[in-house]
């Protein structure tokens, strides 16, 4: 069961792209399209950011719970 105040999703993350976005799927996992490589963790410092900016939070605020090493994560974001 979820913690109160916190959100967690599902996001399939796609490195390397032209512009960063951030879009939800109804029908299954947020899509995230970096512009960083996934080279020494800055894809996800950049997927990170790209969270707490979409959700106004800080980005100490948002998570990454599980998938760090792979494309499909599930970010926690804390209110």
């Amino acid at each position: 069961m979820p913690n109160p105040g916190k959100r967690l999703l599902q996001v399939r993350v796609k490195p390397g792209a032209r512009v960063s976005e951030l879009q939800s799927d109804p029908n299954g996992p947020w899509t995230a399209r970096v512009k960083a490589p996934p080279v020494d963790g800055r894809a996800n410092d950049e997927l990170v950011a790209l969270i707490a900016r979409y959700f106004k939070v800080g980005r100490s605020q948002v998570r990454i719970r599980r998938g760090a090493s792979g494309r499909s994560k599930w970010v926690e974001i804390s209110d």
